[in-house]
């Protein structure tokens, strides 16, 4: 027994946490290379290292997957300062480079001055299909940086390719990713790109994208979902995720076929990023003008919603129980009462075992007390009152 456990302790040091062996970067300059301040690591790799996210039979196991900036070269290298079969002949390790080669498309290279010399080729890289939108970011240290949004299309030339490898990060960052079947032409994709100069010259790098499937509504209607959405590290915290589910959504409601838009299995991040895009736009319809907003939810908000900004009732809602929160001072014991009871209508209206005919008040009255069981449930929704009042006072 005590040789066994001596066995398991030594093989124990051959595994490696993948998350922490992955080495991610975006490179613009060839001194980034070395540069480890400019690199990343991935939030998953159980899709292809399994629950437990390890890699056995590597000491000192890193795995480098660098990226141009902008065109998304590929350098791929595995490194290790032991392996498993050095010690133990009968024990094989894991096939760590087989498992990276699933994912990443061929054209890659291996060596570290091949991959600078691709740097060179970046001043080439114009972004894809056709420009939606640009904006702004100022930074107090590095000053101002212009983005731009961008809708492409599959066929656009040298984009299938692009894609290909874009799509690698998905696999690090999103939990449940999945590949797309991108020669289905129902796919739409949007994408940001930075503007920077280099030696004079003006390049783009990748930031973050979007893919979008544009489902049938009949008769002649179609329902765009959005599917992915990421925002790569380096960016993330700096407001392009809002530019561009924004841009996107501005984008589709300038096209009279659309019913509304949708998202497939959204994250909690992504529910918080969308309702805060849903009230930035809602809030400048009449419909919710801030002294309509007391008289309750109202069908002139849902057509209005619908019909301006694609928004179905569902999100309306939600819209509006955020707005009139905004609007409630809720150390006002009779605004905060009203407030509570207009969320009640909807928390509770699926439940009510009364006659549809008694008055609204009727309905309500046996909750009326149970404010501690209210917050609980508006918790549970994501609309605690103080984080939310908080919140948006920061946003708007």
């Amino acid at each position: 027994m005590a040789g066994v456990n001596a066995m398991e302790k030594k093989l124990a040091e051959y595994k490696c946490d993948t998350n922490e062996a992955i080495s991610l970067k975006l490179v613009r300059f060839p001194e980034d290379v070395d540069d480890d301040s400019t690199t990343f690591h991935p939030e998953y790799s159980h899709q292809l290292f399994g629950d437990d996210e390890i890699a056995f039979g590597y000491k000192g196991l890193q795995i480098q997957l660098f990226y141009t900036a902008g065109n998304l070269s590929t350098l791929f290298k595995v490194k290790y300062s032991s392996k498993v079969t050095e010690a133990f002949d009968c024990v094989e390790p894991d096939d760590v480079e087989g498992k990276i080669r699933e994912i990443i498309p061929s054209g890659f290279t291996s060596n570290a001055d091949d991959f600078t010399s691709l740097l060179e080729k970046e001043a080439n890289f114009k972004p894809f299909g056709t420009l939606l939108h640009s904006y702004t970011v100022h930074n107090e240290e590095a000053g101002e940086f212009t983005y731009q949004i961008h809708k492409a299309e599959i066929t656009c030339p040298g984009f299938r390719e692009y894609h290909e490898r874009l799509q690698t990060f998905l696999m690090w960052f999103i939990e449940t990713a999945s590949f797309i079947d991108a020669d289905d032409d129902r796919w739409d994709f949007f994408l940001i790109f930075e503007k920077y100069n280099k030696d004079g010259e003006t390049l783009y790098a990748t930031v973050g994208y979007m893919t979008v499937y544009n489902y049938y509504v009949y008769p002649d209607k179609t329902r765009p979902r959005v599917s992915q959405m990421l925002i790569l590290p380096p960016f993330q915290g700096e407001g392009h995720g809002a530019q561009l589910l924004e841009a996107v959504h501005r984008f589709y409601c300038s096209l009279p076929k659309v019913q509304d838009i949708t998202a497939e299995d959204p994250s909690e991040n992504y529910v918080k990023l969308r309702d805060f895009v849903l009230v930035k736009l809602c809030q400048n319809l009449p419909s919710f003008a801030e002294d309509k907003l007391p008289q309750g939810f109202s069908a002139d908000m849902v057509q209005e919603a619908q019909d301006k900004l694609k928004i179905n009732k569902k999100h309306a809602r939600r819209v509006y129980e955020i707005l009139r929160l905004r609007a409630t001072d809720m150390s006002d014991e009779k605004q905060a009462r009203e407030y509570r009871l207009e969320v009640k209508k909807r928390l509770f209206g699926p439940y009510r075992v009364c006659s549809p005919a008694a008055p609204v008040c009727m309905k309500l009255q046996q909750f009326d007390g149970e404010d501690k069981y209210y917050l609980s449930r508006i918790n549970w929704i994501g609309l605690q009152p103080r984080v939310v009042s908080c919140l948006l006072c920061y946003l708007f």
